[in-house]
């Protein structure tokens, strides 16, 4: 087949895939509050604009997010950074929710405390959880310096000191003055901490270890770079016996204050793994809610991941990374990807009650630090992968549903709806697996008696069109089903013994229910 045959399929518009949820322990809350699969909606992207009005964008989509069968939606970091733009990863004060003036602002770059709260009120008013995003390895935007000793480590070792002992003005004193005392009266010193990068009187940017109070990278984290305990800004020192005490304080108090359902964990490789573990205990013996959490583990290896989860007791779900990466390379492989080694090395494979899978999210969009955006026209396929497949708890990004600000990924809303109500509707029962053709790959599943009408059959192909006989259950005989997608015109009567011919086009995919 030539080069250009191979590729023609890029020009047919495709259409996304339905969606289905795990039957996993996590979220079998998220089953029974809805009774429908469950779905997480990551609400945001990197570039929204500045403007202080995305809770009540949130708050004014919660409605059409509940009738396209999202059942948890992952919000942004809700607490004051360094200045009123800041996305939330440059943490700066946990307690201020946009309540107070501080770093120039009272809001947020998402809005007040006031608007949160109201946003949430809404989702939970139509059967909505709430995963909040937890910030905990760092801080930025300090108030003021403190004169340190420190010793500068080589970034591609942090265990290997490449300097002797001497002192450097860091920013590591959190005062808090727009707040003051209330919610806690911890102040954070250098001694809470276990470096930085930047020395303030030389104007020095190197990774600094700091000395003195026995202060060592924490240790269990990834072994990346040597330790990957440091990431940036003032590095959380998590075995400082106040530190302990004060955030895990303050995840009691986030969850009752903003009426929490769970929590999505960022940069958990640089954080001591048993402190996460203990951490997240603490909070759900104290709130007495089962909090369902993901913890971002950014590693292409399922083996990191597999310990990670070992590590931790298997307390929370992790983000399938590697799944990513198989989606990004079969995106850009001009069609000739295997598909039938789409789940290799993935944890949705491995580990399917604790994988939550996604396409792409904040960090992995254009221009951003880790970048590895999977191409638009094989997104609808990769949005059938996690949807509408037994296995795992899939995430929708914003930036793929609704278009990035920067026009860096164009709005798919129109392909993934389908997608959504397939999964809504029709994505239970049984599920039959045809992984055995390199472009072409199909599923079907049965459906259920305790929802009418349900069943599907998907097939998908990162190549050129065809066909496959699938099996989607004697119980469907004689039924006629149609491409929910749009994308085929084909009407699909389903033979005596239960199976029918499914087609799909060319680097497309059709999702087939009862007509």
């Amino acid at each position: 087949m030539s080069l250009l045959r191979r590729l023609s399929f890029l020009l047919v518009p495709a259409v996304a895939a339905s969606l289905l949820i795990p039957s996993l322990p996590e979220h079998k809350a998220e089953a029974q509050h809805t009774g429908t699969n469950g779905t997480m909606f990551q609400y945001f992207e990197w570039n929204l604009p500045n403007d202080g009005n995305h809770w009540n964008r949130l708050y004014n989509d919660a409605a059409n997010l509940k009738s396209k069968g999202i059942t948890a939606v992952w919000i942004p970091p809700a607490y004051k950074g360094g200045h009123s733009g800041d996305v939330g990863y440059g943490a700066y004060d946990l307690y201020d929710l946009g309540e107070f003036n501080q770093k120039g602002t009272v809001r947020t770059k998402y809005g007040t405390k006031s608007q949160l709260i109201s946003a949430i009120d809404r989702l939970h008013a139509n059967g909505i959880h709430v995963y909040a995003d937890v910030v905990m390895n760092h801080k930025l935007g300090a108030d003021a310096t403190e004169t340190v000793t420190a010793v500068e480590v080589d970034p591609g070792n942090r265990n290997r000191e490449v300097s002797g002992d001497y002192t450097i003005s860091a920013w590591t004193q959190f005062n808090f003055p727009g707040r003051g005392n209330t919610y806690s009266s911890f102040k954070w010193r250098w001694y809470h901490f276990d470096g930085t990068d930047w020395d303030e009187s030389r104007k020095l940017n190197r990774i600094y270890k700091f000395r003195g109070d026995g202060k060592n990278w924490d240790w269990e984290v990834d072994t990346e770079n040597g330790n990957y305990d440091y990431l940036l800004g003032a590095d959380v020192d998590m075995e400082h016996p106040e530190v302990q005490t004060e955030l895990k304080n303050w995840g009691v108090w986030f969850t009752q204050t903003a009426k929490l359902d769970g929590f999505r964990l960022d940069a958990v490789k640089h954080i001591k793994f048993d402190f996460m573990r203990d951490w997240l205990s603490h909070v759900r013996a104290s709130t007495g809610k089962e909090l369902f959490t993901v913890g971002e583990y950014w590693a292409n290896n399922l083996g990191a991941l597999q310990n990670y989860l070992n590590k931790t007791n298997h307390s929370m779900s992790l983000f399938d990374v590697p799944l990513h990466y198989n989606l990004q390379s079969a995106s850009n492989s001009g069609g000739y990807y295997d598909m039938r080694n789409i789940f290799n090395g993935t944890l949705v494979a491995a580990n399917p009650v604790k994988a939550v899978t996604f396409v792409d999210n904040h960090d992995t969009q254009p221009g951003q630090g880790l970048a590895s955006t999977v191409q638009s026209w094989f997104k609808p396929i990769a949005y059938a992968l996690i949807l509408t497949r037994e296995a795992g708890y899939p995430c929708v990004f914003y930036g793929d549903y609704y278009g990035t600000t920067d026009g860096g990924i164009p709005s798919l809303k129109d392909k993934i709806d389908p997608i959504l109500i397939a999964r809504k509707n029709h994505a239970y029962g049984p599920q039959h697996d045809y992984f055995d053709h390199p472009d072409i790959v199909g599923w079907t599943r049965e459906g259920d008696s305790a929802h009418p009408g349900s069943g599907l059959a998907a097939i998908v192909t990162d190549g050129p069109g065809g066909s496959k006989w699938m099996y989607v259950g004697k119980q469907h005989a004689g039924e006629t089903w149609r491409d929910i997608t749009g994308n085929r015109p084909d009407a699909v009567t389903i033979n005596a013994d239960g199976w029918g011919e499914f087609h799909v086009n060319g680097g497309s995919v059709s999702i087939y229910v009862k007509q």
